[in-house]
Parts: C-alpha cells; structure tokens; sequence
C-alpha cells in the first residue's frame, strides 16, 4: 500500500511543487476513477448479470454503486491529506474520519447484502426445513457481530487501545450474566425456539396460559402475539419455551377446523336434521370444499340427540365469525324445517305421605 502511495503522490509531482494543486488533482481524479467504476458496474457487469435467471445477482450490484464510488472518494482524500502539509493532530482527525466514513459505508453495504441474502432463503425455505425458523437468529447474530466488528475498526481508525478495551468488557460481561441471567435464559430460549421452529411468523398460536394470537415477530428475547382485540402482547422466550404451544396454523396445512355443536328433540328426523345441517355448510362461500364438510350423529343427550357438524376453513383467524355465522344459518334451517331445539327438561312426581296419628299432650 505505501508503494503505491509513493507512485501516486509522485506522479501528483509532474503538476508543480504547489502541494495543494497536487491534492486537489488527486482528489479529483479518483472521482473521476469512481465514476468510471460506477460506470462499468451499472452498464457493464449489470448488463451482463441481468441475463441470469435470478434477481439476487443483480440486487448485489445495485448494493455495490454506492459503496464503489465513495471508496475511490474516500482514497483520493486519504491521499490528498498525506500530500497536504497539515500538523499532525489535524491529519490525524481527517484520516480518522475519512476511515469511520468508510467502515459505516461497507457496514450498510455488508447490512444490504445479508438482508438479500436472508431474503433469497426466506423465499425458498420449506415449513420442514429447521432453517426457516432459524433466519430470524441468524439476521439477529449476523447484526451484532457486523456491528461489533464494525466498532473495532473504527477503534482502530482512531488508535484506540483494543486490549484494554477487551479487558474490560470481559469484566463487565461477567458481572452483567450474574444480573441478567433471566435475559440470558430468555436469549437461550430463544435459539431453542429458532432451532426447533414451534412456530413461524404469521401462524396462530394458542399457550397453556390462555394467550392466543397470531405471531407477529420472533425476536431473540421475546415473541410478540397480535391477539383478535389487536393488542400485541410480548411474551418472553423463556416463558414460551416451557409453555405447551397449540399451533393452529401447524401441520401440512394451514386451515382450521371448526364444529358446530347441536342438539336436536328425541324423534326428530335425524336423516333430515343431517341433510339441513350439510346444506348449511355447503351454502356458506368460505367453508372449505375440500376437505367435504360432515356431520356426525355424536350420541343420546339427557334432552336431546347430539350432532355436530364438521367442516374446515381457510384461517384460523375467522374461527369466531364463521362459528357465529353457521349458528345463525342452523338455527334458521332449523326453524325452516320445524325441527325442534330442545331444552333441559326435569319430571317431578309427588307423592302423598299418609297422615300419622299425632300425640296431643293437653297437659
């Protein structure tokens, strides 16, 4: 690197002995050099990436545009200060700043790149596969250690003694696991649920609590439930993870099944109360088709005949409204064909105790 630092400042040498004429045809010529980078990568390479089946490679190039053309910046700056006769503790603080400037500009670049990334597996993962619950760890992890090896250079842009640094976060990170260990067991918790993948974003959950709700983000920490009032409740990962999870979304697909329970008068005509209740079902639009809907003859109540009927819907989400609206639609079919909803009934049979002969003391 020093080697061609010598070439360029030396060919920056050929324009005069004005140092400042030198820095300034330095700076302005890798500008120049960046926009032919940025030149090439737009109409060149993305050219040639665009005939490829997939986006990703082009998305990639797109990312590079920036962080291309500012480097070439950032390093005719650089050279441009060596050439400039500054004092020491002003160079130090433009080098200093032109090397923070370029760690945040990769950083981003590096932050795009693995959202495209997560994206193009996100995109393809299977429900089977263990990674689809492990991208949001992986986006997680993958954050702070960019962002922690970002720090470190900029510790060393700025001359920063590291070792002592690193001393010191050990002690602190020892003290802190002691104090926070409900928030570790909370992180571990987390990454069993990753790993393990109970649960996806956008499924509907039930806890052993009572929680239910749909899961709007899995974090390392917490999950958060969008419940049907729309109040998110967060719940920590370590409560999660000794919890019995009901997952109403699980399975090889994502419909729900509900039943609409109903008792029917003893000699009703059981044949016609299953034809009324299959009719019902079948006249609502979103009552799945497949699986059929069907209605099953459950047994012989203290007052009624017990039925149900079966049937399967898109979201789990709609349980509520769809139950309330097949209740409606069997209590009018009911009413249509006069078959009778029974309600409890009791006999009470009284007897006549015969009269006893009663002592009169007239004492």
């Amino acid at each position: 690197m020093d080697s061609y630092q010598e070439t360029i400042l030396g060919w920056a040498g050929l324009l005069g002995p004005n140092p400042y004429v030198q820095a300034a045809a330095i700076a302005v010529a890798f500008i120049i050099i960046g926009k032919i980078a940025e030149f090439v990568l737009s109409r060149l390479i993305l050219k040639i990436v665009s005939r490829s089946k997939t986006e990703f490679d082009d998305a990639v190039v797109n990312l590079l545009h920036r962080p291309i053309f500012i480097s070439f910046v950032l390093v005719g700056l650089t050279l441009a200060t060596y050439r400039l006769p500054m004092p020491e503790r002003p160079e130090f603080i433009t080098l200093g700043l032109l090397k923070t400037i370029a760690i945040v500009v990769w950083y981003n670049f590096l932050r795009g790149l693995v959202r495209l990334i997560l994206g193009a597996f996100k995109a393809k993962a299977d429900r089977s596969q263990w990674y689809s619950g492990m991208l949001p760890l992986i986006n997680n992890v993958v954050t702070a250690l960019m962002v922690a090896l970002s720090a470190y250079f900029i510790f060393l842009a700025w001359n920063f003694d590291i070792a002592a640094w690193l001393g010191a976060a050990g002690i602190i990170g020892l003290a802190l696991s002691f104090a926070a260990k409900d928030t570790l067991s909370n992180l571990f918790a987390g990454v069993s649920i990753a790993a393990d993948a109970p649960y996806k974003e956008g499924d509907f959950i039930i806890l052993d609590t009572g929680e239910r709700g749909m899961v709007t983000h899995i974090g390392l920490r917490s999950t958060r439930l969008l419940t049907r009032d729309d109040v998110e409740i967060t719940i920590p990962n370590g409560v999660i993870g000794n919890a019995k999870i009901t997952n109403e979304a699980g399975g090889p697909s994502t419909k729900h099944r509900i039943r609409v329970k109903v008792g029917v008068a003893y000699g009703s005509d059981i044949d016609l109360v299953i034809e009324v209740l299959g009719k019902v079902a079948q006249a609502h639009s979103e009552v799945c088709r497949v699986p059929d809907p069907r209605v099953r003859f459950r047994g012989f109540g203290d007052s009624s005949l017990d039925v149900e009927l079966l049937c399967w819907i898109d979201r789990p989400v709609d349980r509520g409204r769809l139950s309330h609206e097949l209740y409606c639609a069997v209590y009018k079919g009911f009413i249509e064909h006069n078959i009778e909803i029974p309600f409890p009934q009791r006999d009470l049979h009284l007897r006549t105790v015969p009269a006893q002969g009663i002592a009169v003391n007239n004492n």
